[in-house]
This record gives structure tokens, C-alpha cells and sequence, in this order.
């Protein structure tokens, strides 16, 4: 094809001998054949050209991000000139825009990238609107995870809840899970508990009415409690406590364990999301993980740092713990395992023998807070000054329970992912008698006091 706005009728040709071809085509050659054949049938092959830029840009890899960028922007442009009546347009333009956002991600162009990711959200708004397509939930997945890792959290909690309310009976764990984490960060810790417990509620009624309920059941009630204690309802995290030991308790005595699917990927998404308050608050400039969010979602500038905070964190849990300062030895710990869990990336190869020892140190690291009660654990004349920031956050005093309850509570919902519920159900029972416990002496409703049977 020349540059003179005529059709090269020698290069349709040849286009088309390429597409017909026996021989399978290269993504360069099938992208030029695809170029070429726009301009006398866009209806046809834009979309086609589209999809192929796509591939060919992540063909290019991170080694050539420019060409990458390059191929990816022709892409867009290439889906946005789809007549907006055409089968499938919604689709092929948000698939171009989700590679887009990506890639600008990758070359550090957030901004650009959060315009791109608003756009997609209205292509897919759109093509909901027209009716035929799910566009609008595919549409809206990336906007509120950039916006979260950014801190604009109200923001983002709107948007999943009109994502939602589009899927109606048909939201799922991802859905809720996600649209009650931004609700909580935004501090509608009401509003957060009537959708986490909506989750709840479609897992009690698809759980068997005879054998054991699913393990999914004691997850979300136990991560349901925390945010009852968070928000002050102390009586109803208890209940929530009590139901899960007993669901435990079915579910030790089954016969044989279920097959774990997917479902460990929930486990990750709530052990993640329960640390969050121990993590420095996302902007613009320093954005951090959407913690709720599927790992999928999460951006590369925010993954690979999250990631990357291993080593240095294992260094500060050797130092912290060697200068006999173990509450924030602990505190740097739970920041680390979150990370190393994260790591481990839906790869069940060896799931247990890779995390058991984490979750071990971590109950050792919480049983060594001892001494006289709200006073530092591990303070001591001469001890190094305390660090400030996300490592000192959620440190716990000496003498109280909630750090052994929480060490004891992480490691029976790992045991639980891992199929373990005899010995599951012995950690989390301490870990209830823990707070029930501490009930007692202090005479206070922070922890109700439930009777297990």
C-alpha cells in the first residue's frame, strides 16, 4: 500500500494470498496483511488488526517497552475506529485499552494509564447500555483498583458498587470481597459489613445441609469478625468467631477433604487484605497494592515493590529480633508473610511445605511477647530507638492476648487452605479461648465470651 490515500491493489493482493495460505503466518506478517486489508474492508478487519497489534505488542515483551507502547497505542486507535453498531466492538476495544493501560503502567505513565483504565470503564458502560454484551463489568475491572492503589478509595468503592448492582444475584467472592475492602478503606465500615455479609449469607445457603460446609464458610467468617471488631461490634465478631469453630469442627470430622480448586486463591486475597493496616496508605506518587482485589488486577508498579520488600523485611525480623525486640519483630513478620504468600502466585505445588514454617515462626514470634503487662514487649534500657511508619503500626503491647490470637488465627486459616483441620481447628479454638480469656479478666465487651461445645 502507498502513502498517496489510494489502495494498492498489488498489496491486497498479496494480503490475501497471505491470509489464505496453507502456511501458518507470523504475527508480523499477519498484522501488515491486516493493515493492508483495512482499507478496503475496515468492517472485516478492524477488530482483526486490533487483536493482532495486541498480541504483537506483547510478543515485543518488556525488552522493548517502546515498541511495546507503540503497538499497543495503534490498538487502541485502530478499536476506537469500530463503528460502535458492530458485533463484538465492545469487547475488542476494552481488550485494547486493558493491554494499553498495562504496558503504560510498565513504563511508569500512571497517569496516562488511570485515563486510559476511565475509558475502558465507559466503553464497557456503553456497551451494557446497548444491551448483547457484558461489557460493562469487564469494562469497570481495572478502574477501581488504580484508583485504590492511589487511596481514593470512595471513589473506587463506587465504582464497585455499581459493577454490583449490574451483576446483581449473580456478584460473586471477587465482587464483594472487593467492593467491601474499598468501602472499609473509605471508613463506611457499615456499608463495608452489609456487603462482606452478603458474601456470608450466599455462602451459608450453598453450603450442603448435610456434611461439612465449605472451607470458604470459615474464612469469611472469621475475616467478617475482624471487621466487627474493627468497627466496635464486639458481640458479633464472637458470634462470627463461634460459628466458624464449629463449621471447623464438621469439617475436621469429614471424611475426606474436598478438592481445593481455585479457592486457595480466596485464602491469599483475604490473608493479604487483613494487613492492610499495617501498610503505608497509597498516592498517586506512591501507590501500594489494592489489597481485596485479585492479584490479576493488581498493577506491576505496585506488585513488583510490594514483592520486591522481602529481603529487607527478613533482614529488620533477624535485627529486630536478635536486639530482643520481638513485638516489632512480629509486626515485621506479618508484613513478610502476607509477601511471601503473595509470592507463591496460585502455585499449589508444595503449598504447605513452602508456607508451614511462616506461619510456625509466626506463632513463636507472638508467644515470646511476654513481661508486665502495657509495656513494650522486649523493651529494655539501651534498646534501639522503635522504627516509625507501616513496620511499627499494629505492634501489639506485652501481656495482652490479641497477638497470639492473631499469630494462632492466620496459621488455622492457612491450615484450613491447606486441608489440615484437625490441626486448623486446635489453633483457632486457643486462639478463641485466648480472647475469651482476656474477656474475663479485663470485665470488658471487647471480646464476648462464647461457650464452645
Amino acid at each position: 500500500m502507498n502513502t498517496s490515500g489510494k489502495i494498492d491493489h498489488d498489496a491486497v493482493l498479496r494480503a490475501r494470498t497471505m491470509l489464505l495460505g496453507s502456511g501458518g503466518l507470523g504475527l508480523s506478517q499477519e498484522v501488515w496483511a491486516y493493515r493492508v486489508l483495512v482499507t478496503v474492508g475496515p468492517a472485516t478487519y478492524l477488530p482483526k488488526l486490533a487483536r493482532a497489534l495486541v498480541s504483537y505488542g506483547y510478543r515485543a515483551g518488556d525488552r522493548d517497552l517502546e515498541g511495546r507502547l507503540a503497538l499497543h497505542a495503534e490498538a487502541v486507535g485502530v478499536a476506537r475506529r469500530v463503528d460502535a453498531a458492530a458485533p463484538g466492538r465492545t469487547e475488542v476495544l476494552c481488550a485494547a485499552l486493558d493491554a494499553y493501560q498495562h504496558t503504560l503502567l510498565l513504563a511508569g505513565r500512571r497517569a496516562e494509564a488511570l485515563a486510559v483504565c476511565e475509558e475502558m470503564a465507559e466503553a464497557g458502560r456503553l456497551g451494557s447500555e446497548r444491551g448483547g454484551v457484558t461489557g460493562f463489568v469487564g469494562g469497570q475491572g481495572r478502574l477501581p483498583a488504580v484508583l485504590a492503589e492511589e487511596g481514593r478509595h470512595a471513589e473506587a468503592a463506587d465504582v464497585l458498587g455499581r459493577r454490583a448492582a449490574a451483576r446483581g444475584p449473580r456478584a460473586d467472592f471477587w465482587d464483594l470481597v472487593e467492593w467491601a475492602a474499598e468501602l472499609a478503606a473509605a471508613g463506611r465500615h457499615g456499608e463495608a459489613l452489609a456487603a462482606f455479609t452478603a458474601l456470608v449469607d450466599g455462602t451459608r445457603r450453598e453450603a450442603p445441609a448435610e456434611g461439612p460446609p465449605p472451607a470458604a464458610l470459615v474464612w469469611e467468617l472469621v475475616h467478617r469478625s475482624r471487621m466487627f471488631d474493627a468497627s466496635g461490634h464486639h458481640e458479633e465478631a464472637g458470634a462470627d468467631r463461634l460459628e466458624a469453630l464449629l463449621a471447623l469442627s464438621r469439617l475436621r470430622e469429614a471424611v475426606e477433604p474436598g478438592s481445593r480448586g481455585n479457592v486457595l486463591d480466596w485464602w491469599v486475597t483475604l490473608f493479604a487484605l487483613s494487613g492492610r493496616a499495617a501498610e503505608p496508605v497509597g498516592t498517586r506518587e506512591a501507590p501500594v497494592p489494592p489489597f481485596g482485589a485479585d492479584r490479576r488486577h493488581w498493577s506491576p508498579d505496585t506488585r513488583t515493590p510490594y514483592l520486591a520488600g522481602i529481603p529487607a523485611l527478613e533482614a529488620t525480623v533477624t535485627e529486630l529480633t536478635g536486639a530482643g525486640r520481638p513485638a516489632e519483630a512480629w509486626a515485621a513478620h506479618r508484613r513478610l508473610a502476607r509477601r511471601v504468600v503473595m509470592r507463591q502466585d496460585g502455585h499449589h505445588w508444595r503449598f504447605e511445605e513452602e508456607l508451614r514454617p511462616l506461619f510456625d515462626e509466626d506463632v513463636a514470634l507472638a508467644r515470646r511477647l511476654t513481661g508486665p503487662p502495657g509495656t513494650p514487649a522486649g523493651d529494655s534500657a539501651g534498646a534501639p530507638d522503635a522504627p516509625t511508619g507501616a513496620l511499627a503500626r499494629g505492634a501489639r503491647t506485652s501481656g495482652s492476648p490479641e497477638a497470639l490470637a492473631d499469630a494462632l488465627t492466620d496459621r488455622a486459616m492457612f491450615l484450613v487452605a491447606a486441608q489440615r483441620y484437625q490441626d486448623a481447628h486446635a489453633d483457632f479454638a486457643e486462639a478463641v479461648g485466648l480472647l475469651d480469656g482476656a474477656a474475663r479478666r479485663d470485665g470488658t465487651a471487647r471480646t464476648p465470651i462464647v461457650t464452645r461445645t
